[in-house]
């Protein structure tokens, strides 16, 4: 299974195999949580809602988070640890790592929208948690800008690293808009256009390649 497809839940479920009660437990909570955010608000994760979604008791989720702000939390931590790996690894043997990385963004968003949707809006999240994201995207155009430096010192080419990096947050941001006006919001005239997911990758891959050239 290519790593962009791997869902949240598969990767906390394979996480618990092996481990203590205790932590598959907690596993089995957070994992329940970021279901039923692709459901409801954030605001509407109630305790009661979880414990009914876990099939456990409210007293055994007191065991495990202090009350349902930690919970979202800790589940927004865990969920950027995933996005980072998966993003890291959609590169590895590809010969367009630009596409390969598109590509993988795109299925992670749309397989986790209500995740992405409370990382994106970022009155919902904590100072850790705001942290924890800007070092995801600070890793992820780094990368980038690394390999247009390394390419402008092949080709012989002037390269400010500072303009990379101005345009590479730019372009990810234009990007974050335009999944979110297509997966959150359902943008009726945007749909019409992105029905062919193959297609919305190829536009946004190139929007990258432009975005970026030398």
């Amino acid at each position: 299974m290519p790593v962009s497809l791997m869902r949240f839940v598969d990767f906390l479920k394979t996480e618990g195999e092996g481990k203590p009660k205790g932590q598959r437990t907690r596993l089995h909570i957070i994992a329940a949580a970021s279901v039923l955010l692709d459901e409801i608000e954030p605001a509407d994760l109630l305790v009661s809602k979880v414990c009914a979604a876990a099939s456990i008791s409210n007293g055994t989720f007191y065991i495990y988070f202090k009350d349902r702000h930690v919970l979202f939390q800790e589940l927004l931590q865990i969920f950027i640890s995933f996005l980072q790996e998966r993003m890291k690894a959609s590169g590895e043997g590809e010969n367009d790592r630009i596409k390969a990385a598109t590509d993988a963004y795109f299925h992670l968003f749309k397989n986790h929208r209500g995740l992405m949707r409370c990382l994106l809006h970022h009155h919902l999240i904590n100072n850790d948690v705001k942290t924890a994201f800007h070092r995801l995207n600070k890793e992820w155009i780094d990368r980038v800008v690394r390999a247009k430096v390394d390419e402008a010192m092949r080709l012989g080419k002037p390269a400010e690293p500072a303009e990379l990096k101005r345009r590479a947050y730019a372009l990810g941001g234009m990007v974050d808009q335009y999944l979110s006006n297509m997966f959150l919001s359902s943008d009726p005239d945007l749909l019409a256009v992105s029905t062919n997911d193959n297609q919305v990758i190829e536009t946004l891959t190139e929007i990258w390649r432009r975005g970026m050239d030398l």
